[in-house]
Parts: structure tokens; C-alpha cells; sequence
């Protein structure tokens, strides 16, 4: 990997990010690229579902022999609507990702920034893991019409975001690493750690407690993807489109405004440092489609299609809260008012309870405030 961040015409390498001129964009401009170039690839996968020399054909040939009707026809009108929704959402234009892209950040906020989202990066990976466990053989999506055959798929397409955040991975025997290679592999919790390794953070500086709103980020995320009190299909929806449609846009800005911070105070930060950033913008585009791929196989009724959407907007809204609880933290004021449109607004009240009722089971220490965050009622869905 080269080991310039940008050249001398303020361009980009390719090898840091896809778009050369992101520094000379605005957020909206880094947020209309990535809704393009979304669509973009997924008309392309799914063009491919009808094209006889695809793997994926042959996936959606059998599919369709268990289960008529699940072809590429339905997937493009789907996967825009449930686009639209979630790329729409205020977070992704939220006031801490634009204030660090324009680089109005000091090095010490970098470094206030770097170790309480390390927080969110160390827990949110485990999510998918719960997730795949929703779908068994006692389940009622794996009943019928292919459903054990589509659950089959499912957890294949989480299993491979797991192994990607783990940095692990094998096909057979054959390339199955040794233990020690096994436990040095390069997950992402690594990768962020290269960051410290640029700011001059050292292990002792890296973990630290939680701030509220990061905690109750971390506690929604679990909770949707792994509770009872929600579906499999939720479930789904929360580790794929809910968590994965945005992160290669947010991931940008940030890359953009730490670049333009070294420049400015020569930190010297080089792309090995910045990794977290350039493999997220990269893995998050494919892990996105993969899942939106599975998850249209489980939306059979108009409900579902409500379902889905509202599981994203449970963890859109706690991501808004963690980043308006980041804003305030680092830069020492109130963070500007994200207001949200109706749809965008979450229709129940049971991730309020699920939050709650977590919330007392926490490890107070691990929390700023611990105590008193384990006994608040206060949720960010009201």
C-alpha cells in the first residue's frame, strides 16, 4: 500500500480511496457518490441473478424451484425503496461527520474521538454473531417454501461479514491457519488500534469507559440482533442495511478530515494508520449488498417491508444519539439538533424496554457514570 494520503494536485490514491477529488467534495457530494455508486453495484449483482453463466443463477434457479417467485424482478424496486430510507437518514450528514471532514477538529478531539469510538468498533462485530443464530430449524422462517435452504444462505452471508471483521478465513483443510496465526490475525479492533499507533496513543491511553450514549449504542445494536423481543428478520435488517449502507459514506468523512489534519499539524499519518478507515469504505459495499441480497428472500408480506424499515430506524437513532453524545463529549458544547422526519422515527416502544431492562446489567465501571446510567429510564427514541 502506497504510503502517501494524497498527492500534490490534493488527489487521492486509488489504493485510499475511490473517489481521487474526496478532499475537494462536500458532504453531500461524498453522500451522492456513495448512493450512486450503491446502486450502481447492486443493479449490477442483480443483473447477474438472470444471467445462466452466474453463480448466482444457479443459487436463484434452485430457489425458485423451492420457492416461485423470489427473482431478480422484485429485488431492484425493493432494494431502492429500502435504500432510499436508510441513506436519507439524517446520520449520515450528522454535525460531528461534517465538522471533522471540513478538518475543524484539534488533534487532542482526534484522539478524545479515536478511544471512545473504539468502544463502538470493539462490540458492534459480535452483533452478527447474534444474528446468525436467529435462524435454526425451530424457527418459523425455516418453514417451508425453501426456508431451510434460504436460513442455509442467510447465515453463509453473515458468516462472511464476521470473518471480515476478524480478519479470519478459510476454504479447507488446505489453508486452514496455525493457532498462532490464528490469534495474530488482523481483525478490525487491529486495524484501529494502527490509529492509536499514528496519534501516539499507547495501550494504557486505548480503553476506556464508555459514555452513555455510546453504551446504549452498543446495547441497541445487541439488542436488536440478538432479543427475543425481535424477529429474525429485524435482526437481519439491523446487521445489514441498518449498519452496513452508511459506514462506507460516514467512514469517508472521517478518512477525509483526519487527512486533512495531518497535513495541516504534520501528525505523518500514513494509510497504515488510517486502514480502519480505507478497509471500511471498502468491505462495507459488499457486505451491504450480500445481506440486502438474503434479507429480500425473508419479505414476503407488505409487513415485512415495515419491519425492515423500522429495525433500521432503531439503529439509526441510536447511532444519531452516540454521535450527539461524541459532539458534545469532544468538542465541549451542545451538539446542533439532528431532527428526524416521521419515517424515520421508531414505531414501538419495545427496543425502549429491551434498552432499559439491559441497561441493569451492565458493569458500572464500564460506563462513565455507571451507576447512575444503569438505573436511568431516559432512551433516545423519545
Amino acid at each position: 500500500m502506497t504510503r502517501q494520503l494524497v498527492d500534490a494536485q490534493g488527489l487521492v490514491p486509488p489504493e485510499v480511496h475511490p473517489l481521487a477529488d474526496l478532499l475537494k467534495r462536500d458532504v453531500e457530494g461524498v453522500l451522492a457518490a456513495f448512493l450512486q455508486s450503491q446502486r450502481d453495484d447492486f443493479t449490477r449483482i442483480v443483473a447477474s441473478v438472470d444471467d445462466p453463466v452466474s453463480a448466482l443463477y444457479a443459487v436463484f434457479a434452485e430457489l425458485d424451484r423451492l420457492a416461485p417467485g423470489r427473482r431478480a424482478a422484485s429485488l431492484q424496486p425493493l432494494f431502492l425503496e429500502l435504500h432510499q430510507h436508510v441513506m436519507s437518514h439524517p446520520v449520515w450528514r450528522h454535525p460531528f461527520f461534517a465538522r471533522v471532514f471540513a478538518g475543524r477538529i484539534t488533534v487532542d478531539q482526534i484522539k478524545s474521538f479515536a478511544t471512545q469510538y473504539f468502544n463502538q468498533i470493539k462490540n458492534t462485530r459480535q452483533c452478527v454473531a447474534l444474528a446468525i443464530g436467529r435462524f435454526y430449524g425451530l424457527t418459523e422462517l425455516a418453514h417451508g417454501d425453501g426456508g431451510e435452504r434460504i436460513s442455509e444462505l442467510t447465515q453463509i452471508a453473515l458468516a462472511q461479514l464476521v470473518a471480515d471483521e476478524y480478519g479470519v478465513g478459510s476454504h479447507g483443510l488446505d489453508d486452514y491457519p496455525e493457532l498462532g496465526r490464528l490469534l495474530e490475525s488482523k481483525t478490525h479492533m487491529v486495524m484501529y488500534r494502527q490509529l492509536f499507533d499514528g496519534l501516539g496513543l499507547g495501550p494504557a491511553e486505548q480503553d476506556v469507559p464508555m459514555l452513555p450514549a455510546v453504551a446504549d449504542n452498543v446495547l441497541i445494536q445487541r439488542l436488536v440482533a440478538g432479543h427475543e423481543a425481535f424477529s429474525p428478520l429485524e435482526a437481519l435488517a439491523s446487521v445489514g442495511l441498518g449498519m452496513e449502507w452508511g459506514v462506507p459514506e460516514f467512514f469517508s468523512l472521517l478518512l477525509g478530515g483526519l487527512i486533512r489534519v495531518s497535513q495541516r499539524d504534520r501528525l505523518g499519518l500514513t494509510p497504515h494508520h488510517l486502514e480502519v478507515f480505507i478497509a471500511h469504505v471498502r468491505y462495507d459495499v459488499l457486505h451491504a449488498v450480500s445481506v440486502m441480497l438474503v434479507t429480500s428472500l425473508h419479505m414476503r408480506q407488505p409487513q415485512d417491508l415495515l419491519a425492515v424499515k423500522n429495525a433500521c430506524n432503531m439503529l439509526m437513532v441510536g447511532r444519531t444519539a452516540m454521535m450527539t453524545g461524541l459532539y458534545a463529549h469532544v468538542f465541549g458544547e451542545p451538539c446542533p439538533e439532528v431532527r428526524l422526519e416521521p419515517c424515520h422515527r421508531v414505531a414501538n416502544s419495545r427496543i425502549e424496554a429491551a434498552l432499559i431492562a439491559a441497561r441493569r446489567f451492565i458493569a458500572p465501571q464500564r460506563v462513565v457514570g455507571g451507576e447512575a446510567y444503569r438505573d436511568s429510564t431516559a432512551t433516545p427514541f423519545r
